[in-house]
């Protein structure tokens, strides 16, 4: 299954194909900013994703050291 992040990058890449497809300048421009809107969402999925992970980490490790 693919990540959130994987889904957000292929619909950049479908919406900057669209771009270099169109004619019409107005339509051009429109899927640029939906390209630029879909590489944010990835990127902020990999920040959430890394927070995530780094919180497991420090809850195991917590969980762990606290018995010596």
């Amino acid at each position: 299954m693919a990540t959130q992040e994987e889904i957000f990058l292929q619909r950049a890449a479908e919406a900057r194909r669209e771009g270099e497809a169109a004619t019409l300048e107005n339509v051009r421009q429109r899927c640029l900013r939906s390209e630029a809107a879909w590489l944010d969402m990835a990127a902020r999925a990999r920040r959430t994703d890394r927070m995530r992970v780094r919180a497991e980490e420090q809850k195991a490790a917590a969980a762990g050291g606290g018995g010596r």
